[in-house]
């Protein structure tokens, strides 16, 4: 082939080409958009296994948190601290707690206070990390507490008003394409309510009808028209004729619908845009991609049919791109999980008697009959008209509720079975709770997102601003923190253009006194200020209706004095904790040198301590000041040390020199220079007091001292045993409700595991609930009961 044909067949050939080059340059870039805004904006989720639902002021709330693990199990990058708080209906907080993770999980007790009002309440969890996404990833669940002494005052009722929203398929109403439109209908407080009415358009002409199937939600078809507007007319239960508008209606668009058959599932796209030869399709579930294709529009119109097999268990988000990349329309599917964690469990007995043994055998099993690995809790507790069973469960929460919008209700009931109502139910849920959960926008503008909120992975952060005299920010300055205690707990951190620090700390735990300041020497003027790590985001989610039934008041009367009695005389048992393991060894490693001052010559100034017997340290006047030196392999270090008294930095030497060193037990040094964090030490010098309290000396007045509570330590659940006669005969009464509490079960290497407990004094019928999540992220659930009589 001589060479000017050669270069015609070629450019013809790349002429061909050109349209297919253009086509995987948009799934490339759709593609890239995605693992980019994966890689820089990983989300985590949680789960809270509570003992039970039901509380009265003075009881203890148990509760497991699990983090999944799936997208981030790989990294090992879990944060090391979750947040859980308890808020009321106007959002304040009235319990909190920080809970130390290991290993994707971690567990925690709360004390109802005596002065919380009769109602419901959201538990919510979240960890640092997850406040820059809002608080609609937090998990939240309702629980009730009743006040006793107030059990007849009903909460203060919330005044609102009835919703319904309509939401076409796929997102928009688009002229002359015929439109599948969902609705959502519930009361003040998120509940479902039964409706039915007739959609009319600008003319009073009726064009399509509709009523409530599942849980307030339901559909219809209709075709709108160009230039034409839409109104529902509706009937409620006990309530007038409504009124509500639909969406308008887009004079150009893309309509995107889903039909579900026994093996797959077939998307249509329409559309009234003639110009347009194809659109994209775009599949993923998670980070996980399933399916990205180009479909040909055909007088506007394309299908695509997908196996069921080959999408991922749970929820898949299918957008539709336009020729141009851009997303226009939206749906989401959800595929039963055929992985799962099978849990068994079962009591010896059906029937016990008061003080007997209960003993409860479990397995956990994946869908092969596999043994695995499993993170497990368990909570055995009374059933009655006021404890009831759990609303929430973790196989509903982290498969479906965690990765849709607002209030789920009845979230077991579509795991319960596969019957046509339940799929449909499902596919309404889908449709009208299911929207934009990834943002193309972000994806797609390049750039990486920035976040105000730190992930936690190696410890607690605490949050602060460095102003000055005027309360501007201050920029590159070191602000310090000690703990008061035996522990050496100190932290610095440098503020950064906004004036922002954090103190990255180690094993915080318990209730502290912190004393934050700036080195007076230096930074006089300047003041450190304390955030709370705790959220102040809210979710719109509403609480359902609360009301305390007179018939009930004989069982709340019980239900107190089983609370009193347990409180009075288990009150030692309640208050023991775990120890948390934690390292003990300071910052600084070994010290150089430790001076037991009781086995020298007491003085009464530390300057003659120092001198006398502690020859790595030098004292100065100059300027009619202290200075101290440190000797470092035969010369001076540079400047002061760093000098430490229970963990409270000292950077006034004058004021080092007042100290009595007659409340000072010993001495630690380290006679190098040492880097830690943004500071530098020309040496350390840590005194201790006896107590590792200060002993009541002086600190610096313009340090500000806080009491802080760290990660929560663990308490540990109180069972009584019954092995013996004269146990079973005590007269001490035993009126727990709730049986037995775990947060860490194990199983042996084939999957099984078992507990023993005792019954109380308190008769009638009992649930044992199981959950847990498998190594490979997958969420368990069992229950099972008996009964216990005279």
């Amino acid at each position: 082939m001589n060479k000017p044909c050669y270069q015609l067949c070629l450019l013809f050939f790349l002429f061909c080409m050109l349209p297919f080059m253009g086509q995987a340059q948009v799934l490339e870039s759709i593609q890239q958009a995605f693992n980019l805004h994966h890689q820089t904006a990983q989300k985590e989720k949680l789960y809270v296994h509570t003992d039970k639902e039901f509380y009265l002021t003075g009881e203890l709330l148990w509760f497991k948190v699990y983090e999944q693990r799936d997208t981030l199990a790989a990294s090992g990058l879990f944060s090391r601290v979750v947040y859980v708080d308890v808020i009321d209906q106007q959002n304040n907080a009235v319990l909190q707690a920080k809970v130390a993770m290991k290993a994707g999980s971690g567990n925690g007790s709360l004390y109802v206070p005596v002065t919380a009002a009769n109602g419901r309440y959201k538990l919510r969890a979240y960890t640092n990390w997850m406040k820059n996404f809002g608080p609609e990833v937090f998990f939240e669940k309702q629980i009730t507490i009743v006040n006793p002494l107030n059990a007849t005052e009903n909460a203060k009722v919330v005044k609102g008003k009835n919703y319904l929203q309509f939401f076409p398929e796929g997102g928009d109403l688009v002229a002359g394409i015929s439109s599948r439109v969902a609705f959502k209908s519930t009361d003040p407080h998120g509940k479902g309510i039964n409706i039915n009415g007739v959609i009319v358009n600008d003319r009073n002409e009726q064009v399509a009808t509709f009523e409530t199937k599942k849980f307030g939600m339901g559909s219809f078809y209709f075709t709108p028209v160009a230039g034409s507007s839409y109104k529902a007319l509706v009937n409620s239960q006990g309530s007038d004729l409504l009124v509500r508008d639909l969406p308008a209606v887009k004079n150009k668009g893309y309509v995107l619908g889903l039909r579900s058959t026994t093996s797959r599932i077939d998307l249509q796209v329409n559309t009234n845009l003639a110009d347009q030869e194809e659109v994209y399709l775009f599949i993923h579930n998670g980070k996980e991609v399933t399916k990205a294709d180009r479909l040909q529009l055909n007088a506007g119109t394309a299908t695509l049919a997908i196996d069921k097999k080959k999408l991922r268990d749970g929820i898949s988000y299918i957008t539709l791109f336009n020729g141009k990349g851009q997303p226009v329309a939206e749906r989401l599917y959800f595929k039963r999980p055929e992985r799962k964690l099978k849990i068994e469990a079962a009591s010896d007995l059906t029937q016990y008697q008061t003080r007997q043994q209960v003993k409860v055998k479990f397995n956990a099993l994946n869908e092969a009959g596999l043994a695995q690995a499993v993170d497990l809790s368990v909570s055995i507790h009374q059933l009655d008209d006021l404890q009831q069973a759990e609303q929430v469960d973790i196989v509903s929460y982290l498969w479906l509720g965690s990765a849709i919008n607002g209030h789920l209700e009845s979230p077991a009931y579509y795991f319960q079975n596969e019957y046509t109502e339940t799929e449909e139910a499902m596919d309404h849920l889908l449709l009208t709770q299911g929207w934009r959960q990834f943002k193309w926008d972000q994806a797609f503008s390049g750039q990486k997102p920035l976040f105000k909120f730190l992930p936690e992975y190696h410890g607690h952060f605490l949050t602060g601003k460095l102003t000055n005299a005027e309360g501007g920010p201050v920029k590159d300055k070191v602000a310090y923190l000690g703990v008061i205690g035996e522990r050496v707990q100190f932290y610095g951190a440098n503020s950064d253009s906004t004036g922002r620090i954090f103190f990255n700390t180690k094993d915080l735990y318990g209730p502290n006194e912190i004393v934050l300041q700036t080195n007076n020497q230096v930074d006089s003027n300047l003041t450190v200020v304390l955030q709370s790590p705790f959220a102040e985001q809210f979710n719109a989610t509403p609480l359902s209706e609360f009301k305390v039934n007179p018939a009930q008041l004989d069982l709340l009367q019980s239900h107190s004095l089983s609370m009193q009695l347990r409180n009075t005389f288990t009150a030692d048992q309640l208050r023991r904790y775990y120890n948390p393991g934690i390292d003990s060894t300071a910052f600084y490693g070994k010290p150089s040198k430790v001076y037991k001052l009781d086995d020298y010559t007491r003085f009464t100034t530390i300057e003659e301590v120092l001198r006398e017997f502690v020859p790595e340290v030098s004292v100065f006047r100059v300027r009619k000041s202290y200075q101290l030196k440190v000797v470092s392999e035969k010369r001076f270090l540079d400047a002061n040390p760093l000098v430490l008294l229970d963990g409270v930095p000292y950077f006034n030497m004058d004021q080092v020199m007042q100290l009595d060193p007659l409340k000072i037990k010993s001495m630690d040094l380290v006679t190098h220079k040492y880097y830690w964090g943004p500071t530098v030490s020309q040496g350390i010098i840590k005194l201790n007091t006896y107590k590792n309290d200060l002993a009541g000396m002086e600190i610096d007045p313009k340090a500000i001292v806080i009491d802080y509570e760290g990660m929560q330590l663990q308490r540990e659940f109180y069972s009584p045993a019954y092995e013996t006669a004269d146990q079973k005969s005590s007269r001490i009464p035993d009126f727990r409700n709730l049986l037995y509490w775990s947060p860490n079960l194990t199983t042996d290497s084939q999957g099984n595991g078992n507990i023993a407990f005792y019954t109380s004094d308190q008769t009638g019928h009992y649930i044992g609930v199981i959950e847990g999540v498998a190594e490979n992220g997958i969420p368990g659930r069992k229950v099972f009961t008996f009964e216990v009589k005279k």
